[in-house]
């Protein structure tokens, strides 16, 4: 059980590198929020599209299979 719990600490342990630090966390989640916001518009623009496109090709494939 020992060898269990040093083994999952020691693989975690290079996983921390991946965290930013606090000092530079409000600037890496105000760079999410603008990406975000800027990539809504495109969403909100494009879903409708998509979800056209792919009822077309749902109806086209289930029309050939009869």
């Amino acid at each position: 059980m020992l060898q269990l719990f040093f083994a999952v600490a020691f693989s975690a342990v290079p996983l921390t590198l991946y965290v930013p630090p606090i000092r530079s966390l409000n600037l890496f989640v105000e760079t999410v929020e603008d990406i975000l916001r800027q990539t809504t518009l495109y969403t909100l623009r494009a879903y409708p599209r998509v979800r056209l496109g792919f009822s077309r090709i749902f109806r086209s494939i289930f029309h050939l299979s009869r």
